[in-house]
């Protein structure tokens, strides 16, 4: 017998009792698996790097909403750019054509290295774009073998998890085939310790014995987000790459945590590492919230792909579109980049300085405004220390910071912070940490 229809209103139930009784009735099991609290964090509203829950209190979002959010929560000229074209059109299907997604194409293009020529194919996310990169490598190179590092995130498609090296992410089927994973150069708790020589010879081995000797491609984050915000170091990426090139492959960066200047150094991270990627995968900040991603591609690389049908239903949808211009206009205008780097630098000191009093933080890393602190047992043998994080982790969130947990062991407190966190707020930041970790006393 079918359930009898019930008719919805457009009212909201923003009653806490009600919001957590519908997801947990209705959210499919895979839906209602990612949730970092013990007690659910129900969001209301935003505003610059600032969120408010259902009840009014106040927090300082240290993650951005998962990087998603960029140049601030409700932007007003991200809203104006998304609110006018909503308007007169909502959505055209790439079949017909529109002149938001092919001056934005053009716009991500210029933002890539010059005397190449650039094409963007536009995805619903940053997944979806990783799929896509993946098709493309072996589609161009006519090989297979795919290389990752171990400890990356490139997202939960099917696809994207065979490329991302952390058992949390992967499911119990068969994963895409082809894929080699190496150790990552973490810098910190790498198995060859510190240094870069020893993990390209790790790219070596993995060519000549877990590969056919030709490859499709290598993928790297420059910054890894869910690994743990781990920098790579300088030298690896390009050293990675000529091997990967040797061996016929192309060099594949995924932006999607690190990108839009939230390292502070360069407006894509790949930058500061002195190479030219022959795919860039980009997401989450580009569209500060709204759903948007793209495959930014050299010219033959893409061209490979022109015989057969390829599109994403949302893709290049000229709302996300819009606010994905006015994302890049605000970051120039408002010198996010620069306030990356300059905030980002002082709180990194001053998270250094927390380190300096607690034995429990082994670690303090990141580039910009894409920082962690890692938390072990023994500052000598690393042993992490994830039961302490999580009692942490909660007490942060008691103190008013909405941050995240991460890593391979769930040890690491991921800050990504919306780029407009202002120098002012650096002070509230550290001290909201240290009642935290006073409060577990160690």
């Amino acid at each position: 017998m079918n359930a009898p229809h019930t008719h919805s209103s457009l009212a909201i139930d923003w009653s806490t009792e009600g919001i957590v009784d519908r997801r947990n009735r209705f959210y499919s099991a895979s839906q209602r698996k990612f949730v970092p609290y013990k007690d659910p964090l129900i969001i209301k509203r935003g505003r610059g790097q600032y969120v408010w829950d259902e009840q009014d209190r106040k927090y300082i979002d240290l993650l951005g909403m998962n990087l998603c959010i960029s140049v601030g929560h409700a932007h007003p000229q991200v809203v104006k750019a998304a609110s006018e074209q909503v308007a007169e059109l909502t959505h055209c299907t790439t079949m017909f054509y529109h002149p938001v997604p092919a001056q934005y194409a053009e716009e991500l293009a210029g933002t890539m290295p010059a005397g190449h020529e650039w094409v963007v194919h536009f995805t619903n996310s940053g997944a979806e774009a990783i799929d896509l990169a993946l098709l493309m490598a072996r589609s161009h190179t006519g090989n297979i073998d795919m290389l990752a590092l171990a400890s990356s995130y490139h997202g939960a498609t099917f696809g994207a998890q065979s490329v991302t090296g952390i058992a949390g992410f992967r499911h119990s089927v068969p994963q895409l085939g082809g894929v080699t994973f190496v150790p990552e150069p973490n810098q910190y708790r790498g198995i060859h310790g510190e240094g870069v020589e020893p993990y390209l010879k790790e790219v070596d081995r993995a060519i000549a014995t877990s590969t056919s000797g030709r490859l499709a491609g290598m993928i790297i984050e420059p910054v890894q987000g869910y690994g743990g915000i781990v920098p790579i170091p300088e030298g690896y990426i390009a050293g990675a790459f000529e091997r990967v090139r040797a061996a016929g492959g192309l060099c594949i960066i995924d932006e999607v945590q690190a990108g839009v200047g939230r390292t502070g150094e360069a407006f894509w991270s790949f930058e500061s590492h002195g190479v030219v990627p022959d795919i860039v995968v980009v997401a989450k900040g580009v569209g500060n919230g709204i759903p948007l991603g793209a495959v930014i591609a050299k010219r033959d690389v893409a061209e490979s792909m022109a015989d057969k049908f390829l599109f994403h239903t949302y893709g290049a949808n000229p709302v996300a579109c819009a606010a994905g211009r006015a994302v890049l206009k605000v970051l120039r205008e408002e010198r996010l980049q620069e306030n990356a780097r300059a905030v980002g630098g002082a709180l990194k000191a001053r998270l250094e300085g927390l380190k300096e009093r607690y034995p429990i933080i082994g670690d303090v890393r990141g580039r910009g405004l894409m920082l962690a602190i890692e938390l072990v047992k023994n500052r000598a043998t690393k042993e992490p220390a994830p039961d302490e994080t999580l009692a942490v982790f909660e007490e942060t969130r008691r103190h008013g910071l909405v941050a995240s947990r991460s890593g391979p062991y769930r040890n690491v407190i991921r800050m990504c912070p919306p780029l407009c966190l202002a120098m002012s707020d650096v002070d509230d930041v550290v001290d909201r940490f240290e009642r935290s970790f006073a409060a577990i006393g160690r």
